[in-house]
Parts: structure tokens; sequence; C-alpha cells
């Protein structure tokens, strides 16, 4: 067996740097590179995809993953859970043609700046061969990696959340549907008037300075992590030491960039709070996108919309902003950051019709995968979907079905895992309330006894358990969408919004 270990952690080894040079290239790309090298570093990544195919579909890797899963109960938990992972990433990746895996990374390359210019130009059709592919490697992924127990639009799901299937998320979204549209639909039947203040111009370095007091308050370790911009805001990194986070400036909207700092800030709190030991291991960074964007989601709407974290903090931003903010209090700050309205774009929508953005994706690329929809029909089912959903048609494409950036990467089965997020989110809170007062530990001006607790319960494991393990072990219970339902209909039927 030590034979089989030694060999499996120098291709470990070996694998981590690749990953590493990928998430550099990739980090490049959508932050700093010009955009005449796009070419180059699509195709350096395509090559870079090939190494890892190779490695991870050696037949000497394979039969010594084999012989480590067959005895992994000898192994240490961590590197159990690792195998275990790895082996069915192994059967997995295994099932791809290699020029096809190859193929579909330097498509996926070439597709990001073709998505960013579609959606400036409002072009869909400049898009749309890509998309098109794009959907069609997905629909064949589905057809490789199908067993006798998963097929179809699972397949992808389970890329995401692991176990996570259609029949539980419809199972989910239909509580979501049964007992929260409803509400959505009382409420912003009346949405309460944008405030004039609200529609100023709010200068992009004053923003910058207030984002940067932000990480401060969130207690973000600086010297292991970075800031730029980019046109979608994302967070990248390698370990617990080299974690990076992107944001968007719009001098039309005070409030996109610092909530969207707030988020992806809440992810970075998670990877920089892995427990060390995992450093260098395949389970580092977070269990499953839906726990890491119950992080996200819990940092920016528990937390970052509160009254108890805009009574220490808006006298700074009301301070840049002496002008535009002259005769707004903070009462009036806090219901403006909770409004409650029917909108075009996902990443601005408020906190309470956000689920229904997401069914709708979801919805969308069930309709994609299963072949009930093509492509070239997107926009009109989009757009007729988003009428009936939420009661207003997108005005263009930029503004609909080209407003995120995650189909043009491939990734199909993402998009559940951010209600799924919201809803963990919300049963961590609870939870992390019978421990302590969690709005009163704000008053200290950081959210440092919060990250205490997220780390203990939840951030120190890593991937190194499955998500619903990690649930149960900070929670006491199985996902339960009743506490991300009465969460938001208590919230919001108080117009206090505390």
């Amino acid at each position: 067996m030590q034979k089989e270990l030694d060999f499996y952690l120098s291709a470990r080894k070996k694998l981590c740097a690749l990953n590493y040079a990928s998430f550099l290239i990739e980090w490049d790309m959508q932050t700093e590179a010009p955009d005449n090298s796009i070419t180059a570093n699509s195709e350096q990544s395509a090559v870079l995809s090939e190494m890892r195919y190779r490695i991870t579909t050696d037949p000497e890797f394979k039969r010594c993953v084999d012989a480590l899963y067959e005895q992994r109960d000898k192994l240490d938990a961590v590197l159990c859970h690792e195998i275990e992972v790895v082996h069915k990433d192994i059967v997995n990746t295994a099932k791809i043609p290699v020029e096809e895996y190859s193929a579909f990374s330097e498509l996926t390359s070439k597709a990001y700046p073709v998505y960013v210019r579609a959606k400036k130009e409002n072009n869909f059709a400049l898009f749309r061969p890509y998309l098109e592919k794009i959907v069609e490697y997905c629909r064949k992924q589905t057809k490789w990696l199908a067993t006798d127990k998963i097929s179809g639009y699972d397949v992808l799901l389970d890329i995401y959340e692991p176990n996570y299937t259609q029949e539980k998320y419809d199972k989910f979204f239909n509580v979501l549907r049964e007992k929260l549209v409803p509400f959505v639909h009382s409420v912003t039947a009346r949405p309460a008037p944008l405030p004039e203040w609200a529609k100023g111009r709010f200068d992009k370095e004053k923003q910058r300075v207030f984002c940067e007091y932000v990480r401060d308050v969130m207690c973000f370790d600086k010297t292991r992590g970075v800031m730029k911009e980019s046109e979608h805001p994302f967070t990248s990194g390698f370990g617990t030491d080299d974690v990076r986070i992107t944001t968007h400036y719009y001098e039309d909207n005070l409030v996109s960039a610092i909530f969207s700092v707030i988020h992806e800030t809440g992810h970075a709190t998670y990877e920089q709070q892995v427990d060390r030991s995992l450093n260098g291991t395949l389970c580092g960074g977070g269990a499953s996108l839906g726990m890491h964007e119950s992080q996200s989601r819990f940092y920016e709407n528990i937390v970052g919309r509160s009254s108890a974290f805009w009574k220490v903090h808006f006298p700074k931003l009301q301070q840049l902003f002496a002008r535009e903010l002259k005769d707004v209090t903070t009462e009036d700050f806090v219901g403006y950051i909770n409004r409650a309205e029917a909108s075009f774009v996902r990443t601005e929508a408020d906190e309470l019709t956000y689920p229904l953005h997401i069914m709708l994706r979801y919805e969308t690329e069930q309709k994609l995968i299963n072949g009930e929809l093509e492509v070239r029909d997107l926009p009109d089912f989009w757009n007729a979907k988003f009428t009936e959903y939420f009661g207003i048609t997108p005005p263009n494409d930029t503004l609909g079905v080209l407003q995120d950036v995650h189909w043009a990467y491939g990734n199909f089965g993402y998009f559940p895992t951010y209600a799924l997020g919201s809803a963990i989110a919300s049963q961590l809170y609870d939870a992390m309330s019978k421990d302590f007062d969690v709005e009163a530990s704000l008053s200290d001006g950081t959210t440092k006894q919060i990250n205490l607790w997220l780390k203990e319960h939840v951030h120190k494991y890593g991937a190194s358990k499955y998500p619903d393990e990690i649930l149960r072990l900070a929670t006491g219970e199985d996902l339960d969408p009743d506490h991300y339902v009465n969460y938001l209909i208590a919230k919001y039927s108080n117009k206090a919004m505390g």
C-alpha cells in the first residue's frame, strides 16, 4: 500500500501545480490580460488541461487510486475522503475522449471574451455559435458520464453539488414556489419608490475606498489576498494563502460594488479559514458550490443588509459621499438596500426575489440539456418565462439571457447551488443564533465573532467532508428549506428590515 500511496502523493503534487498554473491564467484573462493575448492564453490552457487529463488517466495512477480506494478504511479520514472523490473523478474523466476534453477547454477560453463583447453590444447572435457548441458538449457529457443511477441533467448537477439530483432540487424549489412565491408577488406588487439620492452619481474612487474598508471590517487578510476589477465579480484562489476577488464599479449604482465585495469576501473568508493542514491536498477550498454560496450569501444578506451592520458603518460611507448622502439617515439607507421589486438582473436582485431568478435558470438549463429547448430559441424562451415569473419583460438580451457569464464557461448545473446556498445560510444563521447574539456581535465594528463561529463549524473542514455532513455537524439537521422561507417572510414582513 505504501508504494501506491507514494505514487499517488507524487502525482497529486503535479496536479496541484497544474491547477495553480490554470488558476493564474484564468485570473489574468479576466483581470489584466490585453485583448490580443487571449489566443495565447487559450492555447496554454488547452495544454495544461491535456496534461492534467494525461495524469489522471494514466493507467498507473488509476491502478494506485483503485488500490487505495479498496483499502481506504486504513487511511486517515481526510485522505480517505479525497481518494473517494478522486476515484469518482477518474472514472468520469476516463469516459471523456481526450480530444473532446482539450477542445472544450480551448472553446470556453475563446468563448469568454466573445461573451463579454456580446453582452456589451447586446448581440446574442455573436455569442450564439459558441453557446451552441458548449451546449452540444454538455449534452454529450451527460451521455459519457451516465450510470445506472444517474443520467441527463442530473450528471451536471452532481458535478457542483454531490448527490443532489433533479428530484431533490424539484422538491426544494416546490417548497419555495408553494410558500414563498405568493409572498414575493404580494410584496413586489407595492414596491417602495426609488429614493432620489440613489439616482445620483457616485465617484468610482470613493467607492473603491469604501470597498477596501469593508474588507477590513470583514477581517480579510490582505497579505494573503488581493482585489481587482472584472466584468463579472468572482473569487478564485489556491489554498489558504492566495485568495483573490474582483468587483465591478458602477457610478450610477452606489451599492452594487459594495455588496459584490461583501459577497466575494464571504467566499474568500471561507477559503482563508480552511484548516492549513489541507493545503497541498485536494481537500482544500469549499466543500461544494452550494456550501460556498451559503457563505457569500450569509455575509451579503444576513450580515450586510442588517441594521446592526449599517449602524456602525454607514457614517463611514456618508463621510466619503458627504454631498450625495447629506440628508440620508441610516434607516433610509437600510430600507433602500432591502427594497423588494421585480428586476431584470440576477446579481442586482434583492434578497427576496432572488430565488425566482434561480428557478428561471434551473428550468432553462433542464430544457436545454434534456433537448427540449435549442439555443436559437433561448432569448424568446427566457423573455416569456421572465414575464411569467416577474411580470416584466427584459428590454434587451444584455438585461436578459446574456447577463450571466456561467454558460460561457460551460457551467451548466451551477445555478441551482445559489438558491441552495441561500437556504443553507439561513439554517446556519438559526444555529449560530443559539450560541450568541449575531446582531449584537457586529457592534464592535467587525465580523470577527461570526468568522470564528463559521471557521469552527464550517470553514475548517474545507472539502474534507461532504457538504451535507458538514451541515449536519453545524446545525444538527439535514437541509430544511423552511429556515429560508421563514427567514425571508419574517424579514420582509417587518418594515424595519432589522
